[in-house]
């Protein structure tokens, strides 16, 4: 592990043969940076993962009440949601065989909830290189843009790291990127609840405040292939790393296996990696 320069650039996806995405929706990807929807849980499934996050939220009390990050080698009910089989079909697709999830958030914006996500671009907030990191959002409620869904602006995956500028009171984050309005018209990444997106680390996204009665909850599960190194030796201690399918040849990730515990109280989040 070294600290050194990230490589913020954006590589093509060149695959042949995917096997749930079209070769249409992989060049969107490519020239989007994003792909969506997805079907993958239906209506049953999903109401049993919503009372699972809803009642993880109400364990932590004030701590959950907008994002629960990072549990996914502490918490079995998300490690399964994590290694689910029909969501790294879809992955695989972008990230190749072998692929490592290294983080998650649940991220619940309460309706009235006066926050906004600034424009940013997640990658220039970790410390891994190169920038192959694609993050699954998975509706846990309807998300559109009455309740805040999450926005991407098209097409700034592929500019390398964009210029930021601070930001104030009602910001999630103090720093956003500086002149977003500038970069292209807004997408509204609208989800039924069961359904994904896929997103380039680099893209431009943001959110509004929730200004609806209906709340907006998502989780987000970061994959990349094994070759993407962590840059920082403090900021890799905080990563808790899965090995959801293929092999890691190179060492560099400790990966851990599905744990025994589902209560959320009785572990700790062991880093925190920022909301959408």
């Amino acid at each position: 592990m070294q600290t050194d320069t990230l490589d913020l650039s954006f590589a093509p996806v060149r695959n042949p043969q995917p096997k749930r995405l079209s070769p249409a929706e992989i060049d969107h990807y490519n020239s989007a940076g994003y792909v969506q929807p997805f079907d993958i849980f239906g209506a049953e499934e999903i109401a049993r993962i919503r009372a699972y996050f809803d009642g993880l939220m109400a364990d932590l009390g004030p701590d959950g009440a907008y994002g629960i990050n990072c549990y996914q080698a502490r918490m079995a009910g998300i490690w399964d949601i994590a290694t689910d089989p029909r969501i790294l079909d879809h992955v695989e697709d972008i990230v190749g065989p072998n692929i490592v999830c290294w983080a998650s958030a649940i991220l619940s914006k309460q309706p009235h909830d006066p926050k906004r996500v600034p424009w940013h671009q997640d990658a220039s907030f970790w410390k891994l290189s190169p920038a192959r990191t694609v993050t699954v959002w998975l509706a846990i409620d309807d998300a559109d843009a009455a309740n805040s869904a999450m926005r991407f602006i098209p097409g700034t995956h592929d500019k390398g790291a964009l210029p930021t500028s601070e930001r104030g009171e009602g910001s999630v984050f103090h720093k956003g990127t500086a002149n977003a309005e500038a970069l292209g018209e807004p997408f509204t990444n609208a989800l039924k609840a069961g359904q994904i997106s896929l997103h380039a680390d680099m893209l431009v996204h943001g959110s509004l405040a929730n200004s609806s009665d209906r709340r907006r909850c998502g989780l987000t599960l970061r994959y990349c292939p094994p070759e993407v190194r962590m840059t920082d030796p403090d900021w890799a201690r905080g990563v808790e790393a899965i090995l959801c399918r293929g092999s890691d040849p190179t060492g560099q990730w400790q990966h851990h296996t599905r744990p025994d515990n589902d209560d959320i109280r009785a572990t700790s989040s062991p880093h925190v990696i920022g909301n959408n």
